[in-house]
Protein backbone atom coordinates (compact mmCIF):
# COMPACT_ATOMS: atom_id res chain seq x y z
CA UNK A 1 0.00 0.00 0.00
CA UNK A 2 1.26 3.80 -1.08
CA UNK A 3 1.81 5.61 1.91
CA UNK A 4 1.26 9.41 1.77
CA UNK A 5 1.78 11.92 4.20
CA UNK A 6 -0.51 14.93 4.52
CA UNK A 7 1.55 17.44 6.47
CA UNK A 8 -0.48 20.35 7.58
CA UNK A 9 -1.06 23.95 9.55
CA UNK A 10 -4.03 25.00 9.80
CA UNK A 11 -5.55 28.41 11.73
CA UNK A 12 -8.97 29.17 10.90
CA UNK A 13 -9.64 25.54 9.73
CA UNK A 14 -9.16 26.33 5.43
CA UNK A 15 -5.71 24.19 5.20
CA UNK A 16 -7.54 21.64 7.68
CA UNK A 17 -10.20 21.36 5.35
CA UNK A 18 -8.06 21.10 2.16
CA UNK A 19 -6.34 18.39 4.10
CA UNK A 20 -9.09 16.21 4.60
CA UNK A 21 -9.99 16.85 1.41
CA UNK A 22 -6.42 15.00 -0.03
CA UNK A 23 -6.98 12.41 2.84
CA UNK A 24 -10.40 11.53 1.68
CA UNK A 25 -9.28 11.62 -2.19
CA UNK A 26 -5.85 9.24 -0.91
CA UNK A 27 -8.30 6.51 0.84
CA UNK A 28 -10.55 6.37 -1.43
CA UNK A 29 -8.45 5.13 -4.08
CA UNK A 30 -6.55 3.02 -1.76
CA UNK A 31 -3.89 4.98 -0.74
CA UNK A 32 -2.62 4.83 2.81
CA UNK A 33 -3.24 8.60 3.87
CA UNK A 34 -1.58 9.74 6.82
CA UNK A 35 -2.43 12.92 8.22
CA UNK A 36 -0.22 14.55 10.51
CA UNK A 37 0.39 18.74 11.69
CA UNK A 38 3.04 20.43 13.21
CA UNK A 39 1.96 21.39 16.27
CA UNK A 40 -1.29 19.98 18.61
CA UNK A 41 -4.14 22.15 18.35
CA UNK A 42 -7.27 19.65 18.70
CA UNK A 43 -7.25 16.48 20.69
CA UNK A 44 -6.99 14.20 17.25
CA UNK A 45 -4.10 15.95 15.85
CA UNK A 46 -0.73 14.00 15.58
CA UNK A 47 2.30 15.97 15.40
CA UNK A 48 4.61 14.65 12.58
CA UNK A 49 8.04 13.35 13.23
CA UNK A 50 11.29 13.18 10.88
CA UNK A 51 10.19 9.09 10.70
CA UNK A 52 6.79 9.84 8.88
CA UNK A 53 8.86 11.79 6.28
CA UNK A 54 11.17 9.20 5.79
CA UNK A 55 8.42 6.23 5.94
CA UNK A 56 6.26 8.00 3.20
CA UNK A 57 5.97 7.50 -0.49
CA UNK A 58 4.93 10.55 -0.89
CA UNK A 59 3.63 14.31 0.21
CA UNK A 60 1.03 16.52 0.52
CA UNK A 61 2.31 19.82 2.32
CA UNK A 62 -0.03 22.87 2.85
CA UNK A 63 0.33 26.26 5.17
CA UNK A 64 -1.81 29.64 5.15
CA UNK A 65 0.16 31.91 3.62
CA UNK A 66 1.65 34.34 5.97
CA UNK A 67 2.37 37.38 4.37
CA UNK A 68 3.36 35.21 0.88
CA UNK A 69 5.71 32.42 3.25
CA UNK A 70 4.73 29.79 4.65
CA UNK A 71 3.24 29.53 8.91
CA UNK A 72 6.44 29.74 11.01
CA UNK A 73 5.37 26.34 12.83
CA UNK A 74 6.16 24.73 9.41
CA UNK A 75 9.35 26.44 8.70
CA UNK A 76 10.71 25.49 11.88
CA UNK A 77 9.72 21.87 11.36
CA UNK A 78 11.79 22.30 7.80
CA UNK A 79 14.30 24.04 9.63
CA UNK A 80 15.01 20.58 11.77
CA UNK A 81 15.23 18.14 8.97
CA UNK A 82 19.00 19.29 8.02
CA UNK A 83 19.71 15.49 8.77
CA UNK A 84 17.20 14.27 6.42
CA UNK A 85 18.99 16.21 3.86
CA UNK A 86 22.69 15.27 4.82
CA UNK A 87 21.65 11.88 4.12
CA UNK A 88 19.20 12.15 1.39
CA UNK A 89 16.28 10.40 2.26
CA UNK A 90 13.72 12.34 0.44
CA UNK A 91 15.41 12.45 -2.70
CA UNK A 92 12.84 11.45 -5.62
CA UNK A 93 9.69 11.34 -3.71
CA UNK A 94 6.96 13.00 -4.84
CA UNK A 95 5.12 15.79 -3.62
CA UNK A 96 2.59 18.61 -3.74
CA UNK A 97 1.62 21.63 -2.33
CA UNK A 98 -1.47 23.54 -1.31
CA UNK A 99 -2.89 26.88 0.78
CA UNK A 100 -5.21 29.39 2.06
CA UNK A 101 -5.07 33.05 1.70
CA UNK A 102 -8.04 35.71 2.60
CA UNK A 103 -8.43 37.03 -0.94
CA UNK A 104 -7.63 35.94 -4.26
CA UNK A 105 -4.45 37.88 -4.51
CA UNK A 106 -3.31 37.43 -0.82
CA UNK A 107 -0.24 35.27 -1.76
CA UNK A 108 -1.47 31.85 -2.40
CA UNK A 109 1.07 31.28 -5.52
CA UNK A 110 4.06 33.04 -3.59
CA UNK A 111 3.33 30.83 -0.25
CA UNK A 112 3.22 27.17 -3.13
CA UNK A 113 7.20 28.47 -4.21
CA UNK A 114 7.73 29.34 -0.93
CA UNK A 115 6.34 25.67 0.41
CA UNK A 116 7.80 24.32 -2.48
CA UNK A 117 11.63 25.45 -1.66
CA UNK A 118 12.26 23.06 1.11
CA UNK A 119 10.88 20.04 -0.62
CA UNK A 120 13.14 21.36 -4.06
CA UNK A 121 16.09 21.08 -1.22
CA UNK A 122 15.49 17.76 0.13
CA UNK A 123 15.65 16.22 -3.94
CA UNK A 124 11.91 15.89 -4.22
CA UNK A 125 9.95 15.57 -6.91
CA UNK A 126 6.93 18.54 -6.95
CA UNK A 127 3.95 18.02 -8.79
CA UNK A 128 1.47 20.75 -9.98
CA UNK A 129 -1.55 21.00 -11.11
CA UNK A 130 -1.91 20.39 -14.79
CA UNK A 131 -4.47 21.97 -17.22
CA UNK A 132 -6.28 18.62 -18.00
CA UNK A 133 -8.14 19.44 -14.78
CA UNK A 134 -10.88 21.72 -16.54
CA UNK A 135 -11.61 23.62 -12.61
CA UNK A 136 -7.85 24.59 -13.20
CA UNK A 137 -9.33 26.95 -16.13
CA UNK A 138 -12.61 28.33 -14.55
CA UNK A 139 -11.75 28.83 -11.26
CA UNK A 140 -13.32 32.34 -9.82
CA UNK A 141 -12.04 30.96 -6.40
CA UNK A 142 -9.06 29.24 -5.30
CA UNK A 143 -6.88 26.95 -7.39
CA UNK A 144 -3.11 27.47 -9.26
CA UNK A 145 -1.15 25.31 -11.16
CA UNK A 146 1.40 25.26 -8.71
CA UNK A 147 -0.76 23.86 -6.29
CA UNK A 148 -4.27 23.99 -4.85
CA UNK A 149 -6.01 26.77 -2.75
CA UNK A 150 -9.33 27.95 -1.16
CA UNK A 151 -9.61 32.02 -1.12
CA UNK A 152 -11.35 32.45 2.57
CA UNK A 153 -12.68 35.80 2.40
CA UNK A 154 -11.81 38.68 4.63
CA UNK A 155 -14.77 35.84 7.28
CA UNK A 156 -12.27 33.23 6.86
CA UNK A 157 -14.84 30.87 5.97
CA UNK A 158 -12.92 27.60 5.85
CA UNK A 159 -15.77 25.95 3.32
CA UNK A 160 -14.13 25.20 0.47
CA UNK A 161 -15.68 25.54 -3.17
CA UNK A 162 -16.54 22.84 -5.29
CA UNK A 163 -14.32 24.32 -7.21
CA UNK A 164 -11.50 24.08 -4.75
CA UNK A 165 -12.57 20.80 -3.86
CA UNK A 166 -12.29 19.56 -7.36
CA UNK A 167 -8.87 20.73 -7.69
CA UNK A 168 -7.77 19.39 -4.24
CA UNK A 169 -9.12 16.03 -5.14
CA UNK A 170 -7.25 16.17 -8.70
CA UNK A 171 -3.98 16.82 -6.55
CA UNK A 172 -4.00 13.96 -4.14
CA UNK A 173 -5.02 11.35 -7.13
CA UNK A 174 -2.36 12.83 -9.25
CA UNK A 175 0.50 12.79 -6.02
CA UNK A 176 -1.23 8.98 -5.82
CA UNK A 177 -0.62 7.72 -9.02
CA UNK A 178 2.91 8.90 -8.99
CA UNK A 179 3.79 7.71 -5.58
CA UNK A 180 2.86 4.25 -6.67
CA UNK A 181 3.98 4.01 -9.83
CA UNK A 182 7.34 4.80 -8.22
CA UNK A 183 7.19 2.51 -5.28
Amino acid sequence: MTNILVLYHSSHGSVENMALEFYDSITSQGGNAILRTFEKRKAQDVVVTKQDLINCDGLAFGSPTRFGMMASQAKAFWESTSDLWLKGQLIDKPACVFSSSSSMHGGNEATLLNLSLPLLHHGMMLLGVPYDVPELLTTTTGGTPYGATHVAGSNNDATLSNTEVKICRAAALRLLNIAEKLS
